[in-house]
């Protein structure tokens, strides 16, 4: 799989850093893109070797043929991986970044994972003497080739401050959240409000096409007012049209819904609507749409 090239961008001027990237899928790949664009020294290491050093052929930089080597000598090493065994296993596991990294050298966890492994991996990163940050995005694929992802962060302040202006390579924000764990908690807020959104929207254009309304007219009037959202403006044009071939994953959303729920469960917290909207997504996934965007939440309405 060829992926395309992270878009131009101007970068704020910070010293230029050691650091490796962990994991170079459709989001791993342009934000390492961009590190290395933004004058930062990049090694990349990913399971299939072949993807490495297709980054490598675009970029420069180098590759690594295990997370440890790819993370000795880093300042900072970032990984966006899929789950909590992959980002233990890239850490802690027997050829795993921390037993590569040098004390004082700062682990960036961008996977949407639990915060339990997030808080797992500060212990490990601490007692080590390294430093941890769990700091999941927002933006999807296409934040991530602008550059322009929003970036949720727990950690220590001062560990913070030295990798904030490295990760604004790859976005319009990067924000501390609290201690270890609250990057992960504050992405699943963010899911949360997203698959409420998502099946609201997808209700509005069912409905309104049912009634027999030109449904693109009635976004654009409708999206400047008190209805409007990142969801209507972006994909409600696409649900329109029945188009769903990009964006973010139905697979990928019921894993985030998956921690959301377990999550909700340990804190004693009722989520009625994101645990119907997770079944719904079952259903899309039933139907063959896993691979999907999430707006296809459609589908099942007409």
């Amino acid at each position: 799989m060829s992926f395309p090239l992270a878009a131009a961008k101007t970068y704020d001027a910070t010293p230029a850093r050691r650091v490796a990237f962990l994991g170079l899928g459709v989001m791993g790949h342009p934000m390492a893109g961009h590190l290395a664009r933004a004058g930062h020294a990049v090694t990349v290491y990913n399971r299939t070797a072949a993807k490495a050093a297709e980054w490598v052929a675009a970029y420069g930089g180098a590759s690594a043929a295990t997370p440890r080597e790819a993370a000795a000598g880093a300042d900072i090493v970032f990984a966006c991986v899929g789950n909590d065994a992959d980002l233990r296993e890239v850490t802690l596991g027997e050829h795993g970044a921390f037993h590569g990294m040098a004390p004082g050298a700062v682990f960036v966890d961008h996977t949407t994972a639990s915060a339990d492994i997030a808080r797992e991996l500060d212990a490990a990163a601490t007692a080590r003497g390294l430093g941890f940050v769990d700091a999941p995005v927002s933006g999807g694929n296409l934040g991530a080739l602008n550059g322009a992802l929003t970036v949720m962060c727990g950690g220590a302040p001062e560990v913070f401050a030295r990798i904030q202006p490295v990760a604004m390579a790859f976005a319009k924000a990067v924000t501390l959240l609290g201690p270890a764990g609250s990057g992960q908690l504050a992405k699943m807020v963010n899911q949360i409000a997203i698959a409420g959104l998502v099946q609201g929207l997808a209700e509005a254009i069912a409905f309104g096409e049912k009634a027999g309304l030109d449904m693109k007219a009635v976004l654009g009037v409708i999206g400047k007012g008190a209805a409007q959202s990142w969801q209507m403006d972006n994909r409600g044009p696409t649900m329109v049209e029945g188009r769903f071939d990009f964006g973010f994953a139905v697979d990928w959303m019921r894993k985030d819904l998956g921690l959301v729920l377990d999550e909700a469960r340990r804190q004693g917290v009722r989520l009625p609507v994101t645990a119907l909207v997770d079944q719904f997504y079952g259903d899309v996934q039933a139907q063959g749409g896993g691979r999907q965007d999430t707006s296809s939440l459609i589908r099942r309405l007409r």
